[in-house]
C-alpha cells in the first residue's frame, strides 16, 4: 500500500508542478511519521522518502535511537539508511530543546524569539551539529517560523505582523539560519478554499526576500498536507507534510 501511494503522489507533484511551471525536483516529500512504526518508516524509505517529521519530542528520540548510529548510516537487517533525516514539525517546548540537538535538520514551528533564544544556545556548542552523513554537514540550526496564516485562537505560530519583528529579531542569533515558513491553514473539506492561505503566505515570503527583512535570502514554504498538498505546490509549498496519504488511516493507541 505505501508504495503504491508514493507512485500516486509522485505523479500528483509532478501534475501541480507542470500547472506552476516549477520543478518537481524542487518539492520535498515529507512523510508524517508520527504513530507510524519503523517498518512502516522503512518501508516509505525504500520507495524514496528521505524526510521524516515528527510531532512529539519524546516519539522523536525512540525513532532516532532506533535508526541512528556512529556510521551515519543504520544497518536493520542488513539494511542501510544513510540519507535519513529528521525535521521537527510539532510545537517545541523549551524543556525539550536540549534533546533535539544536534539530531532533527529542521525546525518547522518556531513561533517566539525566546525559543529561538534558547535553539541559539543550545547549538552554539555544537559546530558539527547535524552530521547525517560525511557530505551533509550543517553547523547551524535551521528553522522555519510557524505562521498562523489565518489567524485562529486554537492554532500555535505568529501572525504576518508579529512575524516582522522576529525575523528582524532573528538576525542577531549566530547559531540559527531562518529557512522560510510553515503553516496549517484551517480545516476545510474543500482543499481549494485553502489556496488563499498558501497564496498570501508566498506572498510573505516574498515580501520578506524583498525587503531584506532577513540576512539570507529565504525559500522555503512548509505547506500543504495530505489532502491539499496540490494546491499548496501550485502555490509555491517546497515541502509538503503527508501522513495518510502515504501511510493510511493512523490507529491510535
Amino acid at each position: 500500500m505505501i508504495e503504491e501511494n508514493i507512485l500516486k503522489i509522485n505523479n500528483i507533484i509532478k501534475q501541480s508542478a507542470a500547472k506552476s511551471n516549477r520543478n518537481p525536483e524542487d518539492i520535498t516529500v515529507l512523510a508524517a511519521s508520527k504513530t507510524r512504526t519503523p517498518d512502516e518508516i522503512i518501508k516509505a524509505y525504500e520507495c524514496g522518502i528521505t524526510v521524516f517529521g515528527e510531532n512529539y519530542v519524546q516519539e522523536f528520540l525512540g525513532k532516532y535511537e532506533y535508526f541512528n548510529n556512529k556510521n551515519f548510516g543504520v544497518k536493520i537487517e542488513g539494511r542501510s539508511f544513510p540519507n535519513l533525516t529528521w525535521h521537527l514539525i510539532g510545537k517545541l517546548q523549551k524543556n525539550k530543546v536540549k534533546y533535539i540537538t544536534e539530531k532533527v535538520s529542521l525546525i518547522h514551528s518556531v513561533d517566539n524569539f525566546e525559543l529561538a533564544k534558547l535553539i541559539d544556545k543550545f547549538w552554539s556548542g555544537n559546530k558539527n551539529s547535524f552530521i547525517f552523513n560525511e557530505k551533509n554537514i550543517q553547523n547551524t540550526a535551521q528553522i522555519l517560523i510557524e505562521i498562523n496564516i489565518a489567524e485562529e485562537s486554537t492554532k500555535s505560530g505568529i501572525d504576518i505582523e508579529n512575524a516582522k519583528k522576529l525575523i528582524s529579531d532573528l538576525n542577531c542569533l549566530k547559531n540559527i539560519a531562518l529557512k522560510g515558513f510553515m503553516t496549517m491553514p484551517p480545516y476545510s473539506a474543500n482543499p481549494e478554499d485553502n489556496r488563499i492561505y498558501f497564496r498570501a503566505l508566498k506572498d510573505f515570503l516574498d515580501y520578506t526576500n524583498k525587503n531584506n527583512l532577513y540576512k539570507n535570502k529565504l525559500t522555503e514554504l512548509s505547506m500543504g498536507t495530505s489532502g491539499d498538498f496540490s494546491a499548496a505546490i501550485e502555490e509555491g509549498a517546497t515541502i509538503v507534510r503527508l501522513g495518510t496519504v502515504i501511510f493510511g488511516e493512523r490507529i491510535y493507541t
